[in-house]
């Protein structure tokens, strides 16, 4: 992994105290005042009966001048760290920004390949999205990116296709941390980017926390249904959406300076691989739509669910007879297209292994 600057702050020692700068001053001083002299340098401002010359002691005057340039350097240090309005302990969360954050890198045009196919072969059906995929771990590898870059992906489809189980292979595959958000669920935007004052409470947001917790740039944020999130209003009668709150981040030249409410410092977010889902991209309003144009998925057909069964049940180690009952039920069950889900295969797996896992009774 290659690491990037990532926060618009200078960190310093925080435990550089005002007394450890002002001795440092009065070593450098007694050095400036000692070159032409071609005595020792002592190792304290004591007075000694051996001092071998007078510019060696310190006045009250020097003492006060370093004590004053001391206190400034502290006092220049905080305006110029960007974080003077954080709390305390909001400082010691970013610290762990100090030296950047990784990026997850692809190393080869012929790893790409193979991490492509590996989505592939277990969703299929997703081949529109992994070409996209693809191709963009490609030309990060071709143009000698630091890191890998995916464009914003909207997955537009019927409920159960697997557009949220995607974005957990790809975090899988690419062994990126991936944060699961269900839109329905967030308080508008502010459980992915944050709130800041003139709302109920204040608290940074799960993107910001999830670089925070893995130190990787570029995690795989999945807002599962965003056509179905709401809004709400703060306190002075302003109201805030999800769709709206993604917009800086889903734009390239904004995403690399976006301001965060909370922490209110600007990250480097335009490596973030952001994967939306949707039913309806209808409901969504135009300015997201013309940063993610919608990738429209067709249902899945009894073919997809049997190919997803088998590998899924390969992987759980299911019996040559498990796997055969549940292609059967699979099979029989006849569902039309808009209920072909890949939730009722996993119940299924979850079912099959349990059964084939249970204790024998006696």
């Amino acid at each position: 992994m290659t690491r990037i600057p990532f926060i618009e702050a200078r960190f310093f020692d925080p435990h550089e105290t005002q007394r450890m700068i002002e001795d440092r001053f009065v070593s450098h001083l007694r050095r400036r005042r000692v070159t032409d002299l071609s005595a020792p340098i002592p190792d304290s401002d004591e007075e000694d009966e051996h001092a071998p010359s007078l510019p060696l002691t310190l006045n009250d005057c020097d003492r006060r001048r370093i004590s004053r340039r001391a206190k400034r350097l502290l006092e220049l240090r905080e305006a110029a760290s960007g974080l003077s309005h954080l709390r305390r302990d909001d400082r010691e969360r970013l610290e762990v920004l100090r030296d950047g954050a990784r990026l997850i890198q692809i190393p080869s045009e012929h790893r790409a390949d193979e991490l492509a196919a590996a989505v592939h072969a277990e969703m299929p059906w997703m081949a529109p999205v992994t070409e996209i995929v693809w191709q963009a771990m490609r030309r990060s590898v071709r143009e000698g990116w630091p890191g890998l870059r995916v464009p914003p992906l909207l997955l537009d489809g019927p409920p159960g296709i697997g557009k949220s189980h995607f974005g957990r292979k790809l975090g899988e595959v690419l062994s990126a941390p991936t944060t699961i958000i269900e839109a329905t669920g967030e308080n508008a935007s502010f459980g992915v980017v944050g709130s800041q004052r003139g709302w109920g409470s204040t608290h940074p947001g799960r993107l910001i926390t999830t670089i925070l917790e893995r130190r990787i740039a570029n995690p795989v944020m999945v807002v599962d249904e965003i056509d179905k999130a709401s809004s709400v209003t703060s306190n002075k009668g302003l109201a805030f959406g999800l769709p709206e709150g993604l917009l800086p981040l889903l734009e390239p030249l904004t995403a690399r300076r976006w301001s965060c409410p909370y922490y209110q410092v600007r990250f480097d977010m335009s490596w973030v691989i952001w994967v939306l889902t949707s039913n309806d991209y209808r409901l969504l309003p135009a300015p997201l739509l013309n940063r993610c144009p919608p990738l429209r998925l067709q249902p899945l057909t009894p073919h997809d669910l049997i190919r997803f069964a088998q590998r899924q049940a390969r992987e759980r180690g299911l019996s040559e007879g498990s796997t055969d009952a549940l292609i059967d039920a699979i099979e029989s069950a006849s569902l039309p297209p808009h209920r072909r889900s890949l939730r009722l295969v996993i119940r299924l797996l979850d079912r099959a292994t349990d059964l084939q896992n249970a204790p024998i009774r006696h």
